[in-house]
């Protein structure tokens, strides 16, 4: 059942820069977020911390977008792997500024693909730069990847800790997810845990440790196929009953 639109959250989502100087991100994030009863609000990427700090002192919960680049590994201390793709600096600083900026209101967030990546860097950990150099036996993190295409096929299983959040949500300890990424969280930063991985051991979720607090991020694409996914839309779910107890206080 959807909220009455002067009772949904207000979500901001981190979108993208293309070639041609465009921010723009694809539908799907607004659509899940709107179906979920909260009203979702695209975020252009300007670096600017008085101006991200304006405009988050209006939202109820954050949810960072995946993104077709690489964090550049100068945040987590590292020399850039020869497979390190396209770094797309505006989205870098802006990811990281709105995170200090959630941290600070400790308000709800939802990271997903390339911003859990961002959310890991942000509490201090590092990232595998590339998953099929770096992890042994690595299994496809790509599919679909070459032909550019939109991902909505489950392509691999992902092992879930019991009595985790996700369990709960997925009803299961493990569950099969799309999968576009060729890199993943290694280190694992400060007041977050580990609670799903793939058969190959690449991370796939981390939640924070603190009861006070809703930061969920997921490796997969929960907003692709929502429609058709009950654990997607578990997830959405959860995170906009999160916003708007945040909102409410």
């Amino acid at each position: 059942m959807r909220l009455p639109s002067s009772s949904r959250p207000l979500i901001g989502v981190t979108t993208r820069l293309d070639a041609q100087d465009t921010f723009y991100l694809r539908r799907y994030y607004a659509e899940a977020i709107e179906a979920a009863g909260a009203a979702p609000v695209y975020i252009p990427l300007i670096p600017d911390r008085e101006y991200l700090a304006a405009l988050a002192e209006r939202l109820d919960g954050l949810m960072l977008s995946g993104s077709n680049s690489d964090l550049d590994p100068v945040y987590f201390g590292e020399e850039p792997h020869p497979k390190l793709g396209s770094v797309t600096p505006e989205r870098d600083e802006t990811d990281l500024i709105l995170l200090e900026i959630a941290e600070r209101r400790a308000a709800p967030v939802l990271a997903i693909c390339f911003g859990m990546q961002s959310l890991n860097v942000a509490r201090g950990g590092s990232l595998v730069q590339d998953i099929e150099s770096q992890v042994p036996n690595a299994i496809q993190h790509e599919q679909g990847h070459e032909q550019g295409q939109v991902y909505n096929r489950p392509s691999h299983h992902v092992r879930i800790e019991a009595d985790s959040l996700l369990a709960q949500l997925a009803g299961s300890e493990t569950a099969r997810v799309n999968s576009s990424h060729h890199q993943a969280v290694n280190r694992v930063g400060r007041d977050l845990r580990v609670i799903a991985r793939a058969p190959d051991g690449v991370i796939e979720a981390v939640v924070d440790t603190r009861p006070d607090r809703f930061v969920l991020g997921v490796q997969w694409h929960p907003e692709i196929g929502w429609e058709r996914d009950k654990f997607s839309q578990a997830i959405f779910k959860k995170f906009i009953e999160a916003a708007q107890k945040y909102r409410s206080w």
